[in-house]
């Protein structure tokens, strides 16, 4: 039993031996992984191309070309879109045109509808500067006011009143109304002249309003019209609107 069992186990060794070396290769038992019996292998092995370097290098070169062109397609349509968006930013955010009396305020706007009715303008009021007064602040009380009076009488400065308005003003002494900025000035120079200091300038408002019209979102054609009908308004001050003040 023992030598049967020998043999058996010789025989197997030397099969094993034989496979791992390719000798039942030709009988066609097996196909090894050794050339040329692993061609045998192989499915459709006349359709196999072998491409030359220089060839794979060429078809690099076309590929790498056309990411290039993919790219700049890519950056003229970023720069198109750009281009529209500064179109768009172009037209005119706010617009601003005044100031008009009732009468004026009236006929604009009546223009404006006729020529460009598409255009929406928003009305406001305007307080303008009616005047400019020089005056020396509040002495506290009447008799103060009157004895700094005398003092200004002894300087030789004899156009003045005192101030009777409301506080803060009350009690001041008013040195003369302009209906410039410059020539309130011009008095304040002339006044300091004579020795007087101390002297303040208030800007007054108009008793009577103006209006000014805001023209917001103008396209360049819308702006053209608006342009044509301000012409008749020559003026006018035509201005960007003022920004909403800081909560």
């Amino acid at each position: 039993m023992l030598k049967i069992f020998f043999w058996l186990l010789l025989l197997f060794n030397i099969g094993l031996f034989a496979m791992q070396q390719g000798y039942l290769d030709k009988t066609g038992l097996k196909h090894s992984g050794r050339e040329p019996a692993r061609l045998l292998n192989q499915i459709q092995t006349d359709k196999i191309k072998l491409i030359p370097a220089t060839e794979l290098a060429q078809q690099a070169l076309a590929a790498k070309a056309n990411e290039d062109r993919a790219s700049n397609t890519n950056s003229a349509s970023s720069a198109a879109t750009s281009t529209s968006s500064v179109a768009a930013a172009s037209v005119y955010s706010c617009t601003e045109i005044g100031n008009f009396t009732a009468a004026e305020a009236r006929r604009f706007a009546s223009q404006l509808a006729e020529l460009a009715p598409s255009i929406k303008p928003t009305r406001r009021e305007v307080q303008e500067i009616g005047s400019y007064r020089v005056y020396l602040p509040s002495f506290g009380s009447q008799d103060n006011a009157n004895k700094k009076g005398e003092e200004l009488l002894g300087m030789g400065i004899n156009d003045f009143f005192v101030i009777q308005d409301a506080p803060p003003l009350r009690y001041g002494i008013s040195l003369g109304t302009f209906k410039t900025d410059e020539a309130s000035r011009t008095q304040v120079a002339h006044l300091e002249e004579k020795g007087l200091t101390g002297m303040r300038v208030e800007a007054r408002k108009s008793t009577f309003g103006k209006i000014a019209f805001q023209l917001r979102t103008l396209t360049t054609q819308n702006h053209t019209q608006f342009e044509k009908v301000a012409a008749s308004f020559a003026n006018k001050e035509i201005r960007d609107c003022e920004a909403p003040a800081p909560d």
